[in-house]
């Protein structure tokens, strides 16, 4: 099944493209696409610990099971003050 993939600041740098069309089995969830862009794109895995997903423009953790035609975003942590 063929899933949207969009990336944003940090995120986009590493991957160098906004988004991407990723095929997936049935029955993946958010943590195996984000396993496999790590494997992809390893400097992604810098990152592991502040990854942020949405998954249809949801929070989503990474147990969430995908389905054909999700839009997943990998969003920075916020900061500021």
């Amino acid at each position: 099944m063929k899933i949207k993939i969009k990336f944003f600041a940090a995120y986009r740098d590493v991957v160098g493209r906004q988004e991407i069309i990723m095929d997936v089995e049935e029955g993946s969830k958010l943590r195996d696409v984000v396993e496999e862009l790590k494997r992809i794109y390893p400097r992604l895995s810098g990152f592991s610990d502040s990854i942020i997903a949405s998954v249809n423009k949801k929070y989503a953790g990474e147990e969430v099971l995908l389905n054909e035609g999700d839009e997943i975003a990998l969003l920075p942590p916020v900061s500021g003050g």
